[in-house]
């Protein structure tokens, strides 16, 4: 069977993010009990959408190549034009969204490992294709989050990176050799079926930084599976943005690009996108029909996370269905996992047999 997540606990509905913090976790409803929220009586009891949005009403996307400082524009951009920013999405994105106090093991994060893929891209356990497919699923999560956020709330998102974007690294990687054909295929096709549903950030800012100059930065950081990444890796994902993202992005979406120093005058920056009509693109075309729609569709993850399995064989991500028992009976070992929460005694939940 096709790796998916083994962890089938992203229930229907998030609830809204509740604060305007610099970094904010999505919550999630765990719980059999169904709270109220946002659905078609909702709607039909009057909700709309279109009257809490504003200006600044807006999802925001900071690409660029690795170290190339677009977590801290994006961070200061939030904080100059009253936006949430929610920082690039790690492997353990899925425990954040489920509120875990400790990271799960890898076995529940996708089976694979980021630093692995820096120190072994060839790994002929299918690391790398099966990093790249997890961190698409993450991102398209995170997006989910992100328009959830803007249309309960009204709030604009700065993200770091987009599931829009994530086509550069797939790119890079198969330039490389790090995956086969075939992982791209499957790749573009869970793509294709998944991206479609969302629509593209109304704004992407593009942070340039040469390549080698990203290579000398990695290789003076503290993280040492970093420093040896190969230039032309680097290269390949410099290439993919500017020769076919940057131009597909700029067609349905506004896009500003700046060199590093030009980046660094968030007075400048800010004005920039004060003076965009965003006028181009689907979003000027919604409405509070499409709006609710969309709405429907961001709130229920594991509807979301369905969008980015397609049952094809493949050894990077195929794993028998005695191997998937196994991992899923071990999750449900853990320590507070058995039950719904609130539900365990194991992990100190009270009067069980009362609720």
């Amino acid at each position: 069977m096709a790796l998916r997540v083994i962890r089938l606990i992203i229930p229907s509905g998030t609830t809204a993010l509740k604060s305007v913090n610099i970094v904010q976790k999505a919550g999630v409803h765990t719980s059999p009990a169904r709270t109220l929220r946002y659905g078609w009586w909702t709607y039909v009891l009057g909700e709309r959408t279109t009257p809490r949005l504003g200006q600044n009403s807006k999802i925001i996307s900071v690409d660029g190549n690795l170290a190339s400082g677009k977590g801290a524009l994006a961070q200061k951009l939030a904080e100059k034009l009253g936006m949430l920013y929610m920082p690039e999405p790690d492997t353990f994105y899925l425990d954040k969204m489920t509120g875990e106090k400790e990271p799960l093991p890898v076995d529940f994060n996708g089976m694979c490992s980021l630093e692995k893929f820096y120190t072994d891209p060839k790994a002929a356990d299918g690391n790398s294709y099966r990093l790249q497919l997890w961190m698409y699923a993450m991102r398209l999560l995170q997006y989910s989050d992100a328009v959830e956020h803007l249309l309960t709330t009204g709030q604009g998102v700065i993200l770091e990176r987009s599931p829009f974007s994530d086509i550069v690294f797939a790119e890079a990687m198969f330039k490389e050799g790090y995956i086969r054909k075939e992982c791209v295929e499957h790749y573009n096709e869970i793509r294709n079926i998944s991206v479609c549903e969302f629509l593209p950030p109304h704004l992407t800012i593009y942070v340039d930084v040469p390549s080698e100059e990203v290579q000398k930065r990695l290789r003076q950081s503290g993280k040492s599976y970093v420093q040896n990444v190969p230039l032309s890796y680097l290269k390949n994902i410099e290439d993919g943005y500017k020769k076919s993202f940057l131009p597909k992005i700029g067609a349905v979406s506004e896009l500003l690009t700046y060199e590093e120093a030009q980046a660094q005058d968030i007075e400048k920056v800010v004005e920039d996108i004060e003076n965009l009509k965003f006028e181009k693109g689907p979003w000027p075309e919604q409405d509070d029909i499409s709006y609710h729609y969309m709405r429907i569709l961001v709130e229920d993850k594991q509807r979301v996370a369905n969008l980015t399995h397609i049952p094809k064989f493949l050894p990077e991500i195929t794993i028998g269905a005695h191997d998937y028992d196994e991992k899923y009976y071990a999750y449900r070992s853990l320590p507070g996992k058995k039950y719904a929460p609130g539900y365990n005694a194991d992990v100190g939940d009270k009067h069980v047999w009362l609720k």
